[in-house]
């Protein structure tokens, strides 16, 4: 256990933050575990507390072993992986899942181990690190936007074209922090705006293909626009159940909190131990509990701006940025679903919802960004190696 610990590299604030939002994990998971239990199980949580392990453990593992892959790899590694996520992007349409008669291609299941895997996930981490590659190639160059169109934008809109039918919220995120991405990368704003332009021409027309063509997309642009209308209006409806239940959650819980486990109303919330876990934090937790797990987010947050800072490599900065962002990003939104700042997403509250997909993808996005912090150590190492009267002269 000590030689492990002695290897850890990179941020230790982030090394932190990670280890205490997956240890909080356990408690949350396994009381909102028991509607599941009771529903499709035997009663006995223990099996989803095991499962949960398992998925963290197994995260951490990814997270340990990317961390210690020099960053600049990501970006041969990001060519190689591209094709690959396309190609499971098509395997996962052609599974035709459908949830309540509406498409919901999301997940693939693994043969032979029979695991589910979520691939617009593992997606979204390839194409950031693969812009933020690209970004970095043309640093200091002039380009025109027809040159960038193929490289650049061909890649970003084929994998969004992909995951968009299924599921919406996941595609506008990663769009957002494509444009974000970009935008800091120093691409010319014109060209941006082209490209804003071209995403909702292209959105508008996949609208009213599904609105022309239903059997195409079963039910999926009815699933958002029921969403929307549900978080605009204000009479009680079927659709916003959840949001209610949540609310009643949050409303019972005050300061402190009913306690661990004594939440009421993970027995009536759908999705209580993953995409409305938070409402039954703050039942539990209280507003103690729920400004905690606010500060620890917001701590990541302030840890990757810092490294992404004190990178001296542009890709490293960029890299930071696009797989670092999201992370706190999905947090955020999953919060604001739950106080009904926002329409219901299904977005996951990262390293605290149940479900191996979004683990192991925040502990990869994770293990990138320590792969960065952990080369300015090195280079910091050596730096002092060579020069050891800087210390002196700092400390003067």
């Amino acid at each position: 256990m000590r030689s492990i610990f002695s290897n850890i590299k990179g941020d230790r604030a982030i090394w932190a933050v990670a280890g205490l939002l997956a240890l909080f994990s356990f408690l949350p998971v396994y009381s909102a575990s028991s509607n599941l239990a009771y529903l499709y199980g035997d009663g006995s949580t223990f099996q989803y507390l095991l499962k949960h392990f398992a998925h963290l453990l197994l995260g951490f593992a990814i997270l340990y072993g990317i961390h210690k892959i020099p960053f600049h790899y990501f970006k041969g590694l990001s060519i190689i992986a591209l094709p690959i996520v396309v190609i499971l992007l098509l395997l996962t349409m052609a599974e035709g899942t459908t949830i309540e008669g509406a498409n919901a291609s999301r997940w693939i299941r693994v043969p032979f181990v029979g695991v589910t895997f979520q691939t617009s996930t593992l997606a979204a981490v390839v194409l950031l690190a693969y812009v933020a590659r690209y970004l970095s190639r043309i640093k200091d160059k002039t380009v025109t936007f027809k040159e960038t169109l193929l490289p650049l934008w061909v890649p970003v809109f084929i994998i969004l074209g992909l995951i968009l039918p299924a599921n919406f919220s996941t595609t506008a995120i990663i769009f957002a922090m494509v444009v974000a991405l970009v935008f800091v990368g120093g691409y010319p704003l014109r060209y941006l705006g082209i490209v804003l332009g071209a995403g909702l021409v292209l959105f508008t027309l996949f609208v009213l293909t599904a609105k022309a063509f239903p059997e195409m997309f079963p039910n999926r642009v009815d699933t958002w626009t029921s969403r929307i209308e549900s978080f605009t209006d204000k009479e009680d409806t079927e659709a916003d159940y959840q949001i209610e239940k949540a609310k009643i959650a949050i409303a019972s819980g005050g300061i402190t909190g009913l306690g661990p486990g004594k939440s009421v109303q993970k027995n009536f919330l759908p999705q209580s131990s993953s995409d409305f876990i938070y409402a039954i934090i703050v039942e539990e937790f209280g507003l103690l509990g729920a400004l905690f797990l606010l500060f620890l987010y917001m701590l990541l947050l302030f840890r990757i701006v810092i490294v992404a800072h004190k990178s001296s490599s542009l890709f490293g900065k960029l890299l930071v940025i696009g797989v670092g962002l999201p992370i706190v990003f999905q947090a955020l939104i999953n919060m604001a679903v739950a106080v009904e700042l926002f329409p219901v997403t299904g977005q996951t509250l990262p390293l605290i919802s149940s479900g191996g997909t979004s683990i192991w993808m925040t502990c990869l996005a994770l293990g990138m960004v320590l792969s960065v912090s952990a080369k300015r150590e090195i280079v910091k190492k050596e730096q002092e190696e060579e020069n050891p009267l800087d210390i002196l002269s700092e400390a003067l």
